[in-house]
């Protein structure tokens, strides 16, 4: 894979596999680390880390790696009709040990490259809780909100909006 210039010195970044499901379900179970998604259960769990996993075949998944142990996973959620496959959704996370470390930064760059140079995309989507801090990262990376559904997910009691972003690579 060829990755940006920039780097950071003791990160890997590989194509994701099928064994980094185990950290992928850890950090998307923890749902006391402010993991930032919507799973709820153990069945939403599995479907999210296979979900995730399943484009690894593609090679449009990266995982970033520290003393070879994994910290983060970004997959680019590739679509499979034509007139669509100009731009994409993806979803990112890292490990809470590594987060604030610049590591989301690198993984991010790499994904942002690997989007542009691998798969031609020219617009990335994301969705974020409105109250995730995450989007100030995704700010920073010139992402702007494009929408916003106030009542998108139920935690507990509470109402959450999700804020929809977009960046034109």
């Amino acid at each position: 894979m060829v990755l940006p210039t920039q780097s950071i010195a003791d990160l890997t970044i590989r194509y994701t596999e099928p064994s980094d499901a185990y950290a992928l379900r850890e950090w998307l179970g923890d749902q006391d680390g402010g993991n930032g998604f919507p799973i709820d259960g153990e069945l939403e769990l599995s479907d999210a880390v296979i979900r995730w996993l399943s484009f690894c075949r593609y090679q449009c998944s990266i995982t970033i790696l520290k003393e070879n142990k994994p910290c983060g996973i970004a997959t680019l959620y590739l679509q499979p009709y034509g007139k669509l496959s100009h731009q994409c959704e993806f979803g990112i996370i890292v490990d809470k040990k590594y987060r604030s470390q610049r590591v989301g930064s690198y993984l991010l760059s790499c994904l942002i490259h690997l989007a542009k140079e691998k798969f031609a995309i020219e617009v990335l989507h994301l969705q974020v809780y409105a109250s995730n801090p995450a989007m100030r990262f995704y700010r920073r990376f010139g992402f702007k909100e494009f929408g916003r559904q106030e009542a998108w997910a139920k935690e507990g009691k509470e109402l959450q909006a999700r804020v929809l972003m977009e960046k034109f690579l």
